[in-house]
Order: structure tokens, then sequence, then C-alpha cells
């Protein structure tokens, strides 16, 4: 547990940059898609939406950046990332079992860091309520 939360800043900065990687899906949707499912869709609300949820995406990352440098904000910011993570995971699980084979490395980050994000929370939580 300590080791988590004297290195969250660096865990902050490594998820947050691979998190921010899904610009790809903002910049070339297919490309995006492929990468992260093994398969594309196509029409013009394909790209609205694929877009979007990249932009989305690479946000959140852009976010746990920022508040590996700044602490104050590091709740909200490891809380909103890790409700996303969690709603992705299960939405593969529940609706895209097949494309779990290429959304594995995927599913597992996801899950790694927000086991690291909840358990960093848990910790400061319980320290803030005993101070």
């Amino acid at each position: 547990m300590n080791w988590i939360v004297a290195n969250i800043k660096w865990i902050m900065l490594a998820s947050g940059g691979i998190t921010c990687s899904m610009i790809l899906a903002f910049v070339a949707p297919q490309a995006g898609l492929q990468a992260t499912f093994g398969a594309t869709i196509d029409g013009p609300i394909a790209q609205i939406v694929v877009r979007n949820w990249g932009a989305l995406i690479a946000m959140v990352g852009g976010m746990l950046i920022y508040g590996a440098y700044v602490p104050v904000h590091r709740g909200l910011i490891l809380t909103v990332a890790s409700i996303s993570k969690i709603i992705f995971i299960l939405l593969i699980l529940i609706h895209g079992s097949q494309f779990l084979s290429v959304a594995a490395p995927a599913l597992i980050f996801d899950t790694v860091v927000v086991v690291l994000y909840v358990v960093f929370l848990m910790t400061t939580r319980n320290e803030k309520l005993s101070a």
C-alpha cells in the first residue's frame, strides 16, 4: 500500500501517457478501432462517435498526467479515471466477448491501474479520516 502512495505520481504519469495514446482513435478512427478491437465500423456516425470516444479517453489520460503534478485534484481525477475504465471493462466483458483476444491488453492494463487507483484512494482516504 505504501509503495502505491509513494509512487502515485509515476503511476499516474505512466498510465496517463498510455491512456493518452487513444488519441489515435480521434485522429484515425479506423486505425484506433482496429488496434483496440481488431475490427472497424463504417459510416459518418462511426466517424463522429469513434473520434469523440478517442478524444474523451485521451482527455482522461491528460487529466491523469495533470493530477500527477497537482496532488489536490488526484482524488477526483483517479475516481473519474477508475469509473471510466471500469465501464469499459464491463462493456467488453458483457457485450464484447468476440473482441477479448484483441482487447485483452487494454483490459489487463485498465484492470491493473484501476486496482492501483482504488488502493491509493482507499489508503489516502483512511489517512485523511484519521488526521
